[in-house]
């Protein structure tokens, strides 16, 4: 009797006390970074978890909101912490004021204006092989006032002067590396040769396991001073093969996809109707923007009527319809219309193949053999487009635009790599045609880095740029110049629709579709916050928990 009484007092303790807490959190995604330095390349992959491991001075939050992450308080000229000043030569620019957090790289060095000032030293250096040195140049004076004060001065006015998405390097590991030979610094990172160091991290998560193209292992950084994560360890899973990444999340293999890059659209719109009760979805429109580059340098792309026709023969409204429900709104360019500076008063190249073929005529090429477009000079019209491998739905879009492009006697060969090899390809500007892939944006961003002539990557400049195509136009460098310049809102707009207009004449790169980020989230993660932009979800982790 006594036992039973035992056995039932047991079972109803267990029924009514809290459920244990989950430690791990497993994620899967489905590219692996080329990089661990925060200022070398640009993949998303990075900094989805690079996020969970330090912070930037500023960022955009869920509500297109600029908020500090490293800062104290936000500079602005209202509070008086930035300052339109006269420089030496004449011009005006600014001065800002920052205040650190206090905060500790993983092995307890504090993270001080130092670190700062060797970052910025990093940016500036023409071999150091930054993703865009640009930002850096700008910043033409730095006075550390103390550890965790300092004033940086701007060479110009700027209306987003304190959107400062500065990622710090540990001056303590990095800088003996750094001047040893600079030059070699990108190769040398410790980063890359010692991932697992704890002093390259002060965000609430450092990474101890790196096992290239499989997985990382984050977990709790004792010396993080925000608010502490609710998990004890993060595994992230790289499972570059979409339909493999679902058939992992299925099987508990993974317990959340991330949002940002993981299962594509048209998988989660069939995933919701036979799995809605155990997630919650959400599709977030996002300043994501779909494109495929054309290499200027390529003969064959260089005739504007030639990327005019290859655009006119995709029918990406039908593609839109039938892969994504109409989810993801065609782009007729690079702002999008969920951007305030967004203009609807700009060329659209509409489906129209009978246009896309008279101009194919007009550039020269109108003898047709074996279905393939040839010019006088017998080269054939045959262009080949690089994609990242793994993906579903680029590949069945590279398909499509293939089996469009071939109705009006466009060869085009399609050449899939994996995310980090096609990536580091994209930053050497080696693919020979067309690139498909996608940019990741900022409200109100100006896109100076994809579109200026002095963000081209060569080999003289270390291959810092973003401007992949090689495009030059002295009157889309003087808008982007100008709009970054202008502090009217109502003006700039005006400036932004010259950017858009130039963009839709010119045609260097070619706009797909504007994407829509599908979250599945299970119904016990709880804290994932989809932002639409290019601060990520990850960079609040310390808010995800799990409840049972």
């Amino acid at each position: 009797m006594i036992r039973r009484i035992l056995f039932v007092l047991l079972a109803l303790a267990a029924l009514t006390s809290p459920a244990r807490a989950k430690d791990e959190l497993v994620v899967g995604m489905t590219q692996s970074p080329g990089t661990w330095n925060p200022l070398i390349s640009s993949m998303l992959a990075k900094s989805l978890i690079s996020n969970m491991t330090a912070r930037p001075v500023t960022a955009w939050n869920a509500e297109s909101k600029l908020v500090c992450m490293t800062c104290v308080e936000l500079p602005t000229v209202e509070n008086g912490k930035a300052r339109v000043v006269d420089l030496t030569d004449g011009k005006k620019g600014m001065e800002i004021d920052i205040e650190l957090r206090d905060l500790k790289w993983g092995d307890g060095t504090p993270v001080t204006a130092k670190d700062v000032a060797f970052t910025l030293e990093v940016g500036k250096h023409p071999l150091s092989g930054v993703a865009s040195s640009e930002g850096y140049r700008r910043i033409i004076k730095f006075d550390a006032k103390d550890d965790r004060r300092f004033t940086m001065t701007i060479d110009r006015v700027t209306f987003d002067y304190n959107s400062i998405g500065l990622q710090l390097l540990p001056a303590h590991i990095e800088k003996p590396i750094f001047d040893a030979n600079p030059a070699e610094y990108r190769n040398k990172t410790a980063f890359d040769t010692n991932s697992t160091n704890p002093g390259l991290y002060f965000g609430p998560f450092r990474i101890v396991e790196v096992v290239p193209g499989n997985r990382v292992v984050l977990e709790q950084n004792p010396t993080w001073t925000g608010e502490k994560p609710h998990f004890k360890r993060i595994v992230v899973k790289i499972i570059e093969n979409t339909a493999a990444l679902e058939a992992n999340l299925l099987s508990g293999n993974v317990d959340y996809v991330l949002g940002e890059l993981g299962l594509s659209l048209d998988q989660v719109l069939a995933f919701e109707k036979r799995h809605k009760d155990k997630y919650d979805f959400i599709y977030k429109p996002a300043l994501i923007y779909e494109h495929i580059d054309t290499m200027l340098d390529n003969k064959l792309l260089e005739d504007l009527r030639v990327r005019q026709a290859v655009l006119m023969a995709i029918d990406r409204k039908a593609i839109s319809e039938k892969l994504f429900e109409g989810k993801q709104p065609v782009a007729d360019g690079p702002i999008s219309q969920l951007d305030p500076m967004f203009t609807p008063d700009t060329r659209h190249y509409p489906y129209d193949a009978a246009q896309a073929r008279k101009l194919l005529d007009e550039a020269g090429f109108k003898d047709i053999k074996s279905g393939v477009r040839h010019n006088a000079k017998g080269e054939r019209l045959s262009i080949e487009i690089t994609t990242t491998a793994g993906n579903r739905v680029r590949e069945l879009v590279a398909q499509v635009v293939q089996s469009q492009l071939r109705q009006v006697g466009v060869d085009l060969r399609i050449k899939a790599e994996p995310p980090r090899i096609f990536s580091e390809g994209l930053n050497r500007r080696q693919f020979t045609g067309l690139a498909m892939y996608a940019w990741v944006q900022s409200p109100e961003g100006v896109p100076r880095s994809t579109l200026h002539s002095k963000e081209i990557p060569s080999a003289e400049n270390a291959w810092s740029g973003q401007n992949y195509p090689g495009y030059r136009s002295p009157a889309m460098d003087a808008a982007l110049d100008a709009a970054e310049r202008e502090l009217d809102p109502a003006k700039r707009k005006k400036i932004f629709a010259d950017i858009q207009r130039i963009h839709a004449d010119d045609l260097p790169v070619l706009p797909l579709f504007f994407r829509v980020d599908p979250f599945v989230i299970p119904k016990q993660l709880k804290g994932v916050v989809p932002t639409g932009h290019l601060n990520s979800s990850t960079l609040w982790i310390e808010q995800w928990r799990w409840e049972n």
